[in-house]
């Protein structure tokens, strides 16, 4: 399942939730850094979440209600990271050019992903061979 699409604001509340585990619309909004949105974007956003089967409801403390994700960090990721694809033909190369171009990929990057790489074939060939 790709799960629901969600927008960057869908997704700052979610990475909130997960580091939480649970949490009302208060302590969400005390996860963003000034200058935060306000209380009702947090409030409408978390709601649009809970539509789209992103959030549910899991119990009401006082008049706060609490949250908790419903959809797993690395699928909501994987799903985001195949939206961000689709603007470079659903290649990772020119996505990465991009990245090295506008300073946010550095060697140190591509050492550690040569590796991550190199170890993931490795896996695959030691469960092919079972």
């Amino acid at each position: 399942m790709a799960g629901p699409k969600l927008t960057q604001l869908e997704l700052r509340i979610l990475e909130a939730i997960w580091a939480q585990g649970k949490a009302s619309i208060r302590e969400i909004l005390e996860a963003f850094p000034q200058p935060r949105p306000a209380y009702t974007t947090i409030q409408t956003t978390v709601y649009r979440l809970e539509n789209k089967q992103a959030v549910r409801r899991v119990r009401k403390i006082g008049n706060a209600d609490i949250f908790e994700a419903t959809v797993a960090r690395d699928a909501a990721r994987l799903r985001f990271l195949d939206e961000i694809l689709s603007f470079f033909g659903g290649r990772a190369l020119p996505m990465m050019a991009q990245l090295a171009e506008a300073g946010k990929l550095t060697l140190d990057d591509v050492r550690e992903l040569q590796k991550t790489v190199q170890k993931l074939e490795a896996q695959k060939r030691r469960e092919g061979k079972r």
